[in-house]
């Protein structure tokens, strides 16, 4: 629509010497900037909107991501438990294993 309004304007003033908008274009630049005035607020508008969806959606994120890390934490506190755990029958296992290896030591040595 620029375009044909721009050769339309340069036609006319070129052939009949006389357009209904010269070459500055001085009612077109009037239209063009009502039309940017009715829209900016429009723009914005929606990206308000956008905004708040986007608000939302960052603190939905936010819980799961809190949630996840929760649920991390719990397993490792569990697979601190179980290696405690295991480590501690180990450690009797190897009192058990020690103190036969002393009772072992002493009855050679008493034979």
């Amino acid at each position: 629509m620029l375009v044909a309004w721009v050769l339309l304007n340069t036609f006319m003033v070129s052939q009949i010497g006389r357009a209904f908008d010269a070459y500055p274009f001085i009612f077109l630049n009037l239209l063009l900037s009502m039309v940017a005035a009715l829209q900016a607020p429009i723009i914005l508008m929606s990206q308000n909107r956008q905004a708040a969806r986007d608000r939302i959606a960052a603190g939905l994120d936010y819980e799961v991501n809190l949630k996840a890390e929760l649920e991390i934490m719990a397993l490792h506190e569990k697979l601190d438990g179980l290696r405690i755990e295991r480590l501690q029958a180990q450690l009797e296992a190897q009192g058990r294993d020690l103190r036969r290896l002393v009772e072992t030591a002493e009855q050679r040595m008493r034979t």
